[in-house]
């Protein structure tokens, strides 16, 4: 994909907000551990790097979800769908 850098930076922030808030509310982690984790799982990548964003694939819940419970997470409880449901 190529984006802009303010692009990347946005949706880089937003992924970083959303797992930080599963980690806090799911994960039992304080404000700050939760926000540290989100910049491991997220660290910025320069624009040169070939593979920048990859971790965007699966949107932030899904990392963080698989942080908590590990990698059988979604085989094991579905994945989330509108109305907080899952499949």
């Amino acid at each position: 994909m190529t984006w802009s850098e303010a692009e990347y930076v946005d949706c880089l922030e937003a992924e970083r907000r959303g797992y930080a808030w599963v980690m806090q509310h799911h994960g039992g982690l304080a404000p700050e551990e939760a926000e540290q984790a989100a910049l491991e799982c997220y660290p910025y990548e320069p624009a040169e790097d070939p593979y920048r964003g990859l971790v965007f694939h699966d949107e932030a819940w899904h990392w963080a979800m698989k942080a908590i419970h590990g990698d059988r997470h979604v085989v094991e409880h579905g994945t989330p769908r509108a109305g907080g449901s899952v499949t």
